[in-house]
């Protein structure tokens, strides 16, 4: 009874959401793997989707549905755009009364089990059935802080994730820490949040791209949340926490570190996923309760960054040039590029070295309006 109580109240902390009506052209796919998390999967692919696209997995918050949660964040709409496949995961309510995704249960946070191993068995699916190459994951409050287990427990599956709302890995391990873990918020080393990763998985390959968004207001979980996250995210990566880019972008504060990880602080934001709704190129969601108007569209915007975003309609602004000079020692741009491989790109268009680049989200281009090279 207890137990219950404290996943009730869990629940109606992180959010209260009556989910819309059905998106027209998302499936349910079953027969995805032994599901040991006892989730259902839901898909949307565009029509005549190439091989090789990337899939994008997108999980909704408590209370939310799969329905739901694809047509409120705009990820239908952006998967028509950038011709890329979305998928949708839902928890069942055998799982959980409310729908939350376990994020803190030991049992479902860890690789080869429960949960994390549904949502891996519904990207090995859709990359047999669709022929899609890279995978991403994002997700909003509950789904934020899974978000965060699937790219610990996978990082050879995920190339990059998408946090709002969240919670670093490894915060909570029952239904108690996840109170104290999602306000005030729980402040470990950057090192200390690294291990928790580096432990959930046997990976000494490239970790992901992790784009973190929060709202400055948000009082259900904690805005100290995003900066531990940063800490986590950014010592995994091997980079520090100073960042090598800040700016604005739509109005709003963001940070890039290293070229690996992002923070967008959204001000005066509650709890909830930021949305623009609109028919623009960078433009995408639609308002409701935790579907919060501000102007600016987080599922465009990580696309950017992960490198996915197909913006044939229309070119971007970079958020950071440089020209690179010198010799090829310890030189980096953003962290990122060495003076050789900066000035190879020039060399393969025919430029003479050095040059100048513009990252355009996780992309570089020789063009100063952000188009592709």
């Amino acid at each position: 009874m207890f137990r219950r109580a404290v996943l009730l109240a869990i629940v109606l902390a992180l959010m209260g959401f009556s989910p819309p009506a059905q998106a027209a052209g998302l499936q349910e796919v079953t027969g995805f793997g032994s599901n040991p998390g006892n989730l259902r999967m839901f898909r949307y692919a565009p029509d005549g989707l190439p091989a090789g696209r990337p899939v994008v997995v997108a999980l909704h918050g408590c209370t939310q549905n799969a329905t739901g949660y694809a047509t409120g964040t705009g990820w239908m709409k952006l998967a028509d755009q950038w011709r890329v496949a979305v998928v949708f995961p839902q928890q069942s309510s055998a799982n959980n009364a409310n729908s939350c995704f376990n994020w803190f249960e030991p049992a479902d946070t860890r690789r080869g089990s429960g949960e994390a191993l549904s949502v891996k068995q519904m990207v090995d699916r859709t990359k047999a059935d669709l022929g899609s190459s890279s995978a991403y994951v994002t997700g909003l409050s509950a789904g934020g802080a899974m978000t965060a287990v699937m790219l610990a427990a996978y990082p050879d599956v995920f190339a990059g994730g998408g946090i709002v709302a969240g919670l670093p890995y490894g915060c909570a391990t029952s239904t108690v820490t996840a109170f104290s873990c999602m306000n005030p918020g729980t402040d470990l080393t950057p090192a200390q949040w690294g291990d928790k990763v580096r432990a959930a998985a046997d990976h000494s390959g490239t970790h992901p791209l992790v784009s973190i968004w929060h709202g400055t207001a948000d009082t259900t979980v904690a805005p100290r949340n995003a900066t531990e996250l940063v800490d986590q995210w950014t010592d995994v990566a091997g980079t520090d926490q100073t960042p090598d880019v800040s700016d604005t972008v739509a109005g709003q504060r963001h940070r890039v570190y290293g070229g690996k990880v992002e923070y967008y602080e959204i001000t005066g934001m509650g709890h909830g996923q930021p949305v623009d709704p609109g028919t623009g190129t960078t433009q995408c969601g639609t308002a409701g309760a935790y579907l919060l108007d501000v102007n600016i569209c987080a599922a465009y915007y990580m696309g950017r960054f992960w490198g996915i975003a197909d913006d044939s309609s229309g070119p971007g602004t970079p958020t950071y040039s440089d020209t690179a000079v010198g010799t090829a020692t310890d030189h980096y741009v953003a962290g990122r590029v060495d003076v050789t491989e900066y000035n190879a790109l020039g060399a393969r268009y025919g430029y003479t070295a050095p040059i100048t680049l513009y990252l355009c989200g996780a992309n570089w281009t020789d063009k100063p309006d952000c188009a592709p090279i």
